[in-house]
């Protein structure tokens, strides 16, 4: 989050670390049983060169889709709300966002929109705790200096 102006860039703290660790011990692990992939098998088969590359390319895939949880994004400022979630995204003005809510038994946080709907903010993340509620406060100024969808202009 960006304190200076009146914009809000938040991802996820704990699982980007948790997701970069898992992804790096996958790859290792693949990469190392690669290397004791050599010789014969019991059933008569024998291990090539590319049976290595193919494992070596399956971790890698393996770890690119743990990496994936670690995608969501938050990015707010005076035009409205950007969102990237693990899947999709969208891009809000303020005129349809209703509120912003992080109840106390939630993953994580949403909005609330004018036509009732509600998009999820995984970037936003109870696990986060401190980072996560100052993150959720300052969309919430956001939304207050930019009317939301109660149609009010902002001093009004």
């Amino acid at each position: 989050m960006d304190g200076r102006s009146a914009t809000v860039d938040v991802r996820p703290r704990k699982v980007r670390w948790v997701c970069g660790i898992a992804a790096a011990a996958i790859f290792v692990v693949f990469a190392a049983v690669s290397t004791a992939l050599t010789g014969k098998t019991e059933g008569g088969g024998v291990f090539h060169r590319s049976d290595q590359v193919a494992m070596i390319i399956l971790g890698a895939l393996i770890a690119a889709g743990i990496m994936a949880f670690a995608r969501p994004r938050v990015r707010a400022d005076e035009h409205g709300i950007r969102v990237r979630n693990i899947i999709g995204g969208y891009e809000l003005p303020w005129e349809v966002v209703r509120a912003v809510r992080f109840s106390r038994h939630s993953p994580w946080a949403s909005l609330e929109l004018a036509d009732d709907d509600e998009v999820t903010l995984m970037a936003i993340q109870a696990a986060d705790k401190e980072y996560a509620l100052d993150a959720v406060r300052a969309l919430r100024r956001l939304l207050a200096a930019h009317g939301g969808a109660t149609g009010q202009q902002p001093g009004a």
